[in-house]
C-alpha cells in the first residue's frame, strides 16, 4: 500500500517509519530513552536517506519528501538533497537557523546581524543566486512572501531536520524555486513538557595585528587580551498532548532569544577601517570622523574660511587642525556592532485530529516578534545633513575667546549684532547612544483537511495565511534651527544665555558651548534634540495560498511496467496564490530620505502535474530504472503571457550498491512586485557625468575629442552631424537618469544535475554521492544603476545590449531634461531590467559512513563538500561570460565571495549505551583572490589593476568540538566550543567593497567573533 498525501512538500501520515525497502542499515539495535534519544543514530540515518534522496519519517509516522509532492516509502530523488539534522543544529547551539545554514556550502552564507545597514531580516541564498530565486518552506508550504518572508519566525530548537534540494523545482513549488528549495520540517508530536535551553558566549584573545598600530596613531582604542562577551540566549518549552487513540494531537510552544552586542571596537582586527590611500600601497585608518568629542568648527566665511579646526582637548578655548594623525578625530564605527544586540519572542501551536482515515483536520500557526538595534554616539550634526545654509554663531559670543572669535570672525570679533558663518559637528560621548530599532513581526497560520480515498488515492485541500511587518525607527536628528539659537548666546549678568530667551522668541533655549572640548551639559543637548523626531518607516508583505492536491497510486489499478513491482504514482494539483507589498513612513523619514509609500499587489492561478513510473525493478542489470516528470502552468495577474515551467528525471539502479540519477528542469520566475514596480514605476535624477559623445575638456580649457568612438555614439541613436557637438553637453555637466517605464519579463533557468550514489554492501553503513549542476539563467532580474549601461556601451564598442540604455533627444540628442518633466527621450536608463544571462557550474559531494564497533559503540562520519567551477554571468549576446569562482570583489564585479572549493566534515563518537557523544566539525573554506589578480579583463583583472598587495584570502580552517551526556531519561546536558582554537578571521582592506562591511573581514564567510562557548540542556516532563 502506497501511503501518500500531498502536502506542501508531500507530508503524510504513515503507520510506518520504515524509509526504504533498500535501508540496510540495521540501526534498529540503537534505541535510546534519554532526553536526548539516540541522535546520533537518528542523524546519521537521516543524513544517509538523504544522501540516496530517500524519504524520512518523523518520530510520529510523518513521512515527508522534499522535492516532489508523491510521498511514498521507496521514493528517491533525482535531484541531489542535504539534510542537517536536529544533532547537527544541538551541537552548533546556533540563536537562529541563518547561522546554521551558513555553515553548508551550497549556501551563499549571510549574516543579517553583522551589517550596521542591515534591515535585520534574514533571508537564504542558495547557489549564489539570490534569495529572490530560493523558496523557503516551512514542513512543505511556503514560508511567506519573497520579499517579506523572515526565517527569524523559524526556532533553530524546535527543528526535526533542514533539507536542502538544490536545483529547479519550480515545476512542483511554483515559481521562486529557481536555485532550489530549502524545507525546514519542525518536530510537533509531543506528548508532556519539554524544556530546551542554550546560552553560548564569546571567549576570544585580542592579537596584535597590522592594524591596531594604525588605530592607535589616530588614539583610537584597541583591545588586547582574552575577553568574555557577546552573551546569548535560547530558552524553548513546549508541550503536547495526545487524545482519543493519538488521534487529536495538540502542541503548542513558546521560545524566547536575546543577544548582547559586540562592537568593532571590541576586536583587536577592527579597532578603525583600514583602506589604501594609493593602489598597491599603505593602508590607513580611514575616514576618519569630523564628529569629534572635542568639536569640530569649519568656518563658512571670514579669514579662515573652508579651513578645518577641532577644539584643543587641553581646554584652553583654542583651535587645533584637524586631520589624519593628530589625535583629534573620531572613529566612525567604533560602536557598528559585529553583532546586534536583539531580542526575539516566537510562539505556536500545532493541532492535528484524524477524524477518520479518510479524514485528516490540522492547523498550524506561528507568532514572532524580533528586535534588534544599532548605536552611535549622540551628535549634532553638520548643517550640510539640511540644506545648503550653515549655522551662525554671534560674534560676540561669551564662549569665544579672543582667539577663536578672531578665527571665526575677522576684524568683527566681540562686534555685537555681527554673525559667522560655520559647521558645527559635535559628538557627545558621555550621553547615551542614539538607537536605530528594527522590529521585524508577523504570523503565519496553515490548515486544511487530508486523507485517503480508497487504497490507491489521497487528497489535501489546505492553505498558508502570512503576514510580515518590518519597523524601523531611525534616531532623530538635532533640530537645525534649535542648534543656531543654542549657538547665539549673550551675556546677561555675567551669565551666558540665548537670545531667544531674552527677546521671547524661545525661552526653553539653553546654549550650547560649541567651542570647548568635553561638552557635555545633558539639559542642552536635550533641547537640541527635543524639536527632533525619529524617522520611522514600515514595510511588509503578507500572502494568500490556497492549494488542492490529488495523488494516486494508478498501480492499484494494474497501470504498472510489466518489469516492476511499483505502479505508476500521479500527483494532480491547483492553486492560487496572492502576494501584497506594503510601505510607509512618518514625515520626519520623508524629509531626510524620501518618499517610501507603496501597496502593490500579484496574484497566479497555477495548476500542475507530476508522474513517477518506476520501469523496472529487481531485475538483472535493473536493480531500479525509473523516469519522472513534471509540468506546471501559471498565470499572473501582472503578465499577460502564461508560462510554463517542467522537469525530467531519470534514475538507474544497475545493482542496489549503485544510482545513477539526472535531472533537467525548465524553472521561471515570474518578477516580484517590488522588481515590478522597479521596472515600471518612472522616477528621475541627476548624474554628475558628461555625455561620452560630447567634447572633452583639457586641461588648459580647449576642447578635445569625445571619449566614445563616432561608432559607438552612432548605436546610441546620435546622427553624425551631432558627434563631438558642443550642444551635448549637459547643463552644469548633470545629464538626466531615468528609472522606470520597463517591461520586466519572467526569468527562465535551465538546470541540469545528474550524479551518482554509492552504497557499497561490502562496506556496511557507506553511502556516497557526486552531482554535477550546470545552472543557465536566461533573461535574469537584476537592477543597474545607469553606469552599467553608459560605461558597458562604452567598453563594449556599441554592443546594443547595453547602447539602449542611452536614450537621446531625437531631435538634440542631449541626454539631459529638466526636473519635473517626464520625458519620453533624452536620459540615461537605469532600474530593474531584464539581464542577458546569468551562469553557474560545480560539483557536490556528499558522504556519510557508519562504523560499528561491537561493544565500543559507534562512530558516524559525515562529509558534505562543494566545488564551484563557474560562478558568473555573459552580460550580453556579444560580450564573453564571466566567472567569478574563487575570487572576490574589486569594487567592478564578483561580490558573491565565492570559494571554488568548500566542505564541512563531522565526527562523532556515541558510546553503547548512547548515554555520551562527542563530535568534532572541520570547516574548511577555500582561498580567495581579488579580482583585480583574475587575468580577465571582464571583471576588471587588467594589467594596469593588478594588485602586489592585499590581494589574496588564504584557505581557512575552523573546528568545533560538541558533547552530550544523556544524565537521566529526563535530562540531557551538551557542551560545544565552535571555533575551539578562536582563528582570527582573514583580514583585508577596502571590506567595504568586498563584503559590506567596514569591519575589515567578510563576517558573512568566517567567524568574525572567535571562539564560541556553548552550553545547552534539554528537560523532558
Amino acid at each position: 500500500m502506497m501511503f501518500a498525501a500531498p502536502a506542501w512538500g508531500a507530508q503524510t501520515t504513515s503507520p510506518s517509519t520504515q524509509t526504504s525497502n533498500d535501508d540496510a542499515d540495521g540501526d534498529d539495535a540503537d534505541q535510546g530513552g534519554s532526553a536526548q534519544g539516540s541522535l546520533a543514530a537518528e542523524a546519521a540515518d537521516t543524513r544517509a536517506a538523504a544522501i540516496r534522496g530517500q524519504a524520512t519519517a518523523t518520530d510520529d509516522g510523518v513521512l515527508i519528501v522534499t522535492g516532489t509532492r508523491i510521498a511514498r516509502p521507496n521514493t528517491s530523488s533525482a535531484s541531489p538533497i542535504t539534510s542537517v539534522t536536529a544533532q547537527d543544529i544541538q551541537a552548533q547551539g546556533p540563536l537562529n537557523v541563518e547561522e546554521v545554514l551558513n555553515r553548508l556550502p551550497q549556501i551563499a552564507p549571510d549574516s543579517q546581524q553583522n551589517y550596521q545597514d542591515s534591515d535585520g531580516r534574514q533571508r537564504l541564498k542558495l547557489r549564489n543566486l539570490g534569495f529572490e530565486r530560493t523558496l523557503v518552506l516551512l514542513d512543505g508550504k511556503r514560508l511567506g512572501t519573497q520579499n517579506g518572508q523572515d526565517t527569524n519566525i523559524i526556532p533553530a530548537s524546535l527543528l526535526e531536520r533542514i533539507d536542502v534540494l538544490s536545483g529547479g523545482a519550480s515545476s512542483v513549488y511554483g515559481s521562486d524555486a529557481v536555485s532550489g528549495v530549502i524545507n525546514f520540517i519542525l518536530r510537533k508530536d509531543f506528548d508532556g513538557l519539554r524544556i530546551d535551553g542554550n546560552y553560548n558566549f564569546y571567549n576570544h584573545n585580542n592579537r596584535e595585528t597590522f592594524v591596531t598600530p594604525l588605530a592607535r596613531t589616530n588614539g583610537f582604542a584597541t583591545p588586547l587580551g582574552l575577553t568574555n562577551d557577546g552573551g546569548r540566549a535560547d530558552i524553548t518549552i513546549t508541550a503536547g498532548k495526545k487524545m482519543l487513540d493519538d488521534r487529536l494531537r495538540v502542541s503548542t510552544f513558546f521560545n524566547y532569544r536575546t543577544a548582547d552586542q559586540v562592537n568593532y571596537s571590541d576586536r583587536s582586527y577592527s579597532p578603525c577601517y583600514i583602506q589604501e590611500t594609493v593602489r598597491n600601497g599603505p593602508v590607513a585608518c580611514t575616514p576618519l570622523s569630523s564628529y569629534s568629542s572635542s568639536g569640530f568648527i569649519l568656518p563658512r566665511g571670514g579669514p579662515t574660511a573652508g579651513q578645518s579646526f577641532v577644539n584643543n582637548p587641553n581646554g584652553s578655548r583654542t583651535f587645533v587642525a584637524f586631520g589624519p594623525g593628530r589625535g583629534n578625530a573620531a572613529n566612525p564605527y567604533e560602536f557598528t556592532p559585529l553583532q546586534r544586540e536583539s531580542e526575539s519572542f516566537t510562539g505556536g501551536a500545532f493541532f492535528n485530529f484524524k477524524i477518520a482515515p479518510e479524514v485528516e483536520v490540522y492547523a498550524d500557526a506561528l507568532w514572532f516578534r524580533n528586535e534588534s538595534r544599532n548605536g552611535s554616539p549622540l551628535r549634532v550634526y553638520s548643517s550640510t545633513v539640511f540644506g545648503s545654509t550653515p549655522y551662525q554663531v554671534n560674534c560676540d559670543n561669551p564662549f569665544l575667546s579672543g582667539s577663536q572669535a578672531n578665527t571665526l570672525c575677522g576684524t568683527n570679533a566681540g562686534r555685537a549684532g555681527t554673525f559667522a558663518p560655520l559647521d558645527v559637528r559635535y559628538r557627545f560621548d558621555g550621553q547615551p547612544l542614539q538607537t536605530n530599532t528594527f522590529i521585524n513581526k508577523g504570523i503565519r497560520a496553515t490548515g486544511g483537511v487530508r486523507g485517503n480515498v480508497g487504497e490507491a488515492w489521497t487528497y489535501d485541500i489546505g492553505g498558508v495565511y502570512a503576514f510580515n511587518r518590518m519597523d524601523t525607527a531611525y534616531a532623530r536628528f538635532s533640530d537645525p534651527v534649535r542648534v543656531n539659537r543654542a549657538l547665539d548666546v549673550v551675556n546677561v549678568n555675567g551669565t551666558p544665555t540665548c537670545r531667544s530667551v531674552v527677546t521671547g522668541t524661545d525661552r526653553a533655549c539653553l546654549p550650547f558651548d560649541a567651542f570647548r572640548a568635553g561638552f557635555n551639559d545633558t539639559a542642552a543637548i536635550n533641547y537640541m534634540f527635543g524639536g527632533a523626531t525619529d524617522g520611522a518607516v514600515n514595510s511588509g508583505g503578507e500572502l494568500y495560498n490556497v492549494i488542492s492536491t490529488v495523488t494516486g497510486d494508478l498501480g492499484k489499478y494494474g497501470i504498472t511496467s510489466p518489469w516492476a513491482e511499483d505502479g505508476l504514482a500521479i500527483a494532480l494539483g491547483a492553486e492560487y496564490r496572492e502576494d501584497r507589498f506594503f510601505s510607509g513612513a512618518n514625515e520626519a523619514y520623508r524629509v531626510q530620505y524620501g518618499n517610501n509609500e507603496a501597496d502593490l499587489r500579484q496574484h497566479v492561478w497555477e495548476s500542475n502535474i507530476e508522474i513517477q513510473a518506476p520501469l523496472m525493478q529487481d531485475r538483472r542489470f535493473a536493480h531500479l530504472l525509473q523516469a519522472n516528470g513534471g509540468f506546471r502552468v501559471s498565470k499572473y495577474s501582472t503578465n499577460p503571457s502564461v508560462f510554463t515551467t517542467w522537469k525530467v528525471e531519470g534514475l538507474y539502479a544497475p545493482v542496489r550498491d549503485i544510482t545513477f540519477r539526472a535531472s533537467y528542469n525548465k524553472a521561471q520566475r515570474a518578477p516580484t512586485v517590488i522588481e515590478i514596480r522597479q521596472a515600471t514605476q518612472q522616477t528621475y535624477r541627476t548624474l554628475a557625468v558628461t555625455d561620452f559623445c560630447a567634447p572633452t575638456v583639457n586641461a588648459n580649457g580647449t576642447r578635445g575629442a569625445p571619449i566614445a568612438s563616432r561608432e559607438v555614439c552612432r548605436a546610441t541613436g546620435l546622427s553624425d552631424a551631432l558627434y563631438g557637438s558642443e550642444t551635448l553637453i549637459c547643463p552644469d555637466n548633470t545629464c538626466t537618469a531615468r528609472s522606470g517605464g520597463w517591461t520586466a519579463d519572467p526569468e527562465t533557468a535551465y538546470t541540469l544535475t545528474y550524479g551518482l550514489v554509492l552504497q557499497p554492501s561490502f562496506i556496511p553503513g557507506l553511502f556516497f554521492s557526486v552531482d554535477r549542476y550546470q545552472i543557465r539563467l536566461n533573461g535574469s532580474l537584476g537592477y543597474q544603476e545607469a553606469s552599467y549601461f553608459a560605461e558597458g556601451c562604452v567598453a563594449s564598442n556599441g554592443d546594443p545590449f547595453f547602447c539602449r540604455g542611452v536614450v537621446r533627444d531625437p531631435v538634440t540628442g542631449i541626454l539631459y531634461n529638466a526636473p519635473g518633466t517626464n520625458p519620453t527621450s533624452g536620459f540615461f536608463r537605469e532600474g530593474t531590467t531584464n539581464l542577458y544571462r546569468t551562469l553557474g557550474n560545480g560539483w557536490d559531494f556528499q558522504g556519510q559512513y557508519t562504523l560499528r564497533m561491537q561493544q565500543a559503540g559507534r562512530i558516524d562520519l559525515n562529509f558534505n563538500g562543494s566545488l564551484t567551477t563557474l560562478a558568473g554571468a555573459q552580460d550580453s549576446p556579444l560580450r564573453p561570460q564571466y566567472n567569478c569562482a574563487g575570487y572576490f570583489s574589486n569594487g567592478v564585479a564578483c561580490g558573491q565571495l565565492i570559494p571554488k572549493w568548500s566542505h564541512t566534515m563531522r565526527t562523532t563518537y556515541t558510546t553503547p549505551d548512547s548515554v555520551f557523544n562527542i563530535s568534532f566539525n572541520w570547516r574548511h573554506t577555500g582561498p580567495l583572490t581579488s579580482a583585480d589578480n583574475s587575468g580577465d579583463p571582464t571583471i576588471g583583472g587588467t594589467a594596469a589593476r593588478r594588485r602586489t598587495t592585499y590581494f589574496r584570502i588564504g584557505a581557512q580552517d575552523f573546528f568545533d568540538v560538541s558533547m552530550a551526556f544523556n544524565v537521566s531519561r529526563q535530562f540531557a546536558l551538551r557542551l560545544a566550543a565552535n571555533n575551539v582554537f578562536d582563528r582570527d578571521p582573514p583580514i583585508i582592506q577596502n571590506s567595504r567593497q568586498a563584503a559590506l562591511t567596514f569591519n575589515n573581514t567578510l563576517p558573512q564567510r568566517y567567524d568574525a567573533l572567535g571562539r564560541q562557548i556553548v552550553i545547552g540542556a534539554t528537560m523532558n516532563f
